[in-house]
């Protein structure tokens, strides 16, 4: 029977309680069931075990793929690296199976973005294709281990398309896993796919080509549009971005500190941040795959159970509230458990680093204003006056833990090392 459930194969199906569904075959994961796309539209799932008959309609009709004609390499233009990890910037939707496919090679992208062959030469890679959400440390380091690849070969710059869900975490992964960097990477994600027409792949994907072809631009960054029109892009800090919105174009923006440039569509830049360049030697500190940090959010009710539930991990990052703050005042007969709660954190941060950010996104943690956070402080809870976003926090504590004693671990989190902590409050970029 499965040897008949074939991907693009149109089937008509009969369960044991004799009734019938026809339908396109579509991939799925689960070898238990099938899921065909019905002729309305629809999807439908059906247990293997459930089917009685299955019927063939017509077979998957194999594609039979275009001569391919490699894109002419032109001395003149710089090399550019795309490496596709997933997501619907380099993706389409089959609208046959209805099933989301990758387009990741040179000629394939440059025939659905011509524009970009005046811009540059491009060498394409598909190094996965998966939800950025169940993305591990594990694809920081094969995703590491490409850049590098691409570096020895003398690209002049990379750009990786990306699930825009976890693009900001990836984004700071790379800027602290790639030390002494001196070429341009930036990440690149559409939260439309390509084929509609809203979409905003094109310009996200033109203004990365344009901003590495033209400027002397050489660390990690991300590119992403900057209002809901296609006027232009912003290229935004690798570790203080945040995506602010489910599904607005304009949905990646900074916190606390500018970006660092904007890209017209007509290939125009200006630079709004100092751009850093360096003549260090590349250094490549990836990440240890089975370290555990948690991120844990205050709020009220809280429970001392939360707390101690980390003491099996190697970190804790504390989103607090307001200045970053946790329940630890007992006040009356309903606070006891804000007793406790002081009691977990202070046994916790005894045995692994806590750091403290706050929710609030944008603002600096300050510890010395309420007596709750005075009383974190006197327990050695580190990250007073620190503005980090707490994803930054996460992936830089990791990356620590990965490469470093846990004695330094406190001492390194305090200090700016990618960016990421501002030396100042700026008032400018709020909202």
């Amino acid at each position: 029977m499965k040897a008949n459930l074939i991907v693009n194969n149109k089937v008509k199906l009969t369960t044991k309680d004799s009734k019938a569904f026809e339908g396109v075959v579509l991939p799925d994961t689960n070898s238990k069931k099938v899921v065909l796309k019905l002729d309305s539209g629809y999807n439908i799932g059906l247990l293997i075990s459930n089917i009685k008959e299955v019927k063939i309609i017509s077979k998957s009709k194999k594609q039979t793929s275009k001569k391919e004609t490699t894109s002419k390499f032109n001395k003149k233009l710089p090399t550019i690296s795309i490496l596709h990890t997933g997501g619907t910037i380099a993706s389409e939707v089959d609208y046959e199976t209805g099933a989301v496919i990758a387009k990741f090679t040179p000629e394939e992208l440059l025939s659905k973005f011509p524009e970009l062959k005046t811009l540059c030469n491009i060498n394409s890679s598909l190094i996965g294709n998966m939800f950025s959400e169940d993305m591990r440390f594990s694809h920081y380091n094969k995703l590491i281990t490409a850049i590098q690849k691409e570096i020895k070969k003398g690209t002049d710059g990379i750009i990786i398309t990306h699930g825009t869900d976890t693009l900001a975490y990836t984004s700071a992964a790379l800027a602290f896993a790639l030390e002494g960097l001196n070429t341009p990477i930036l990440l690149v994600g559409a939260q439309r796919s390509s084929d509609r027409g809203s979409s905003d792949a094109f310009l996200n994907l033109l203004g990365a080509c344009q901003y590495i072809a033209n400027s002397n631009f050489s660390e990690v960054g991300i590119c992403m549009h900057e209002s809901s029109d296609d006027k232009s892009c912003l290229i935004l800090s690798p570790t203080k971005t945040k995506k602010f919105h489910s599904s607005r174009r304009d949905a990646f923006q900074s916190v606390n500190g500018e970006p660092i440039a904007r890209v017209f569509s007509d290939g125009k830049y200006e630079n709004i941040s100092k751009i850093h360049k360096t003549e260090s030697k590349l250094i490549i500190r990836p990440f240890k795959e089975n370290i555990k940090v948690g991120i844990l959010k205050a709020h009220p009710n809280m429970f001392a159970k939360e707390i101690t539930n980390y003491s099996a991990f190697n970190g804790l990052i504390i989103e607090g509230t307001g200045l970053g703050h946790l329940p630890v005042n007992e006040t009356d007969k309903e606070t006891k458990e804000n007793s406790k709660i002081l009691k977990a954190i202070k046994s916790l941060s005894k045995s692994i680093p806590v750091f403290m950010t706050t929710q609030t996104t944008f603002g600096r943690v300050n510890l010395n204003v309420y007596s709750s956070g005075r009383k974190l402080k006197e327990l050695e809870i580190n990250g007073d006056y620190n503005d980090m976003l707490s994803e930054t926090a996460f992936i830089k504590m990791s990356w620590l833990l990965s490469n470093y004693p846990k004695s330094k671990v406190n001492e390194l989190m305090n200090q700016n090392l990618r960016g990421e902590i501002s030396k100042r409050s700026s008032k400018k970029k709020f909202l």
